[in-house]
């Protein structure tokens, strides 16, 4: 039976959609005929920004696939978690769905350098990551954090075919 996936990730420069499509090309090859991504960049009825669309048909076009989807994998990286992203991460939860949330940033764990967490006592010097710990709860109840792509695609293989999600 064919599991449907909704990919929420920042959407709005070229980076953001080469790395959407990088991560959900490689779902999508190890997953062929198991799970069914939704990529909302590919939807260009609502999501092709040289046209118009409004608040509502935007809000209403994705949240018809956060309702068919069994699991959202939402990408938490950037200087705060995207804003359309959280607000995904918000309904998906409500739903009581799995979440797996996908966190990369290269500055986090190291947390045993002594260096590093004398920095913590200076003002503005913070060598580590910081991100909202609402919107992490909210996923870690639902699912886990992953740090990787590879860890993403390891971390389906258990759910959805071994079916040992945590939720």
């Amino acid at each position: 039976m064919t599991k449907h996936l909704y990919f929420a990730s920042p959407l709005f420069t070229e980076m953001e959609q080469r790395y959407n499509t990088y991560v959900v090309n490689k779902v999508r090859e190890a997953f062929k005929e198991t799970i069914d991504v939704y990529l909302p960049q590919e939807n260009a009825a609502i999501n092709d920004k040289s046209n118009y669309a409004s608040s509502i048909q935007i809000a209403d076009g994705d949240n018809a696939y956060l309702k068919k989807a069994d699991i959202l994998v939402a990408v938490l990286d950037g200087v705060t978690v995207d804003a359309g992203v959280a607000s995904e991460i918000g309904y998906f939860y409500a739903l009581g769905k799995p979440i797996i949330g996908i966190y990369t940033d290269i500055r986090q764990g190291a947390g045993n350098n002594r260096e590093k967490i004398a920095a913590l006592d200076e003002v503005a010097e913070s060598p580590f990551s910081y991100i909202n710990l609402y919107t992490v709860g909210l996923v870690k109840q639902r699912g886990q954090v992953v740090r990787s792509s590879d860890e993403l695609i390891d971390t389906l293989k258990e759910w959805i075919v071994d079916d040992q999600k945590p939720v």
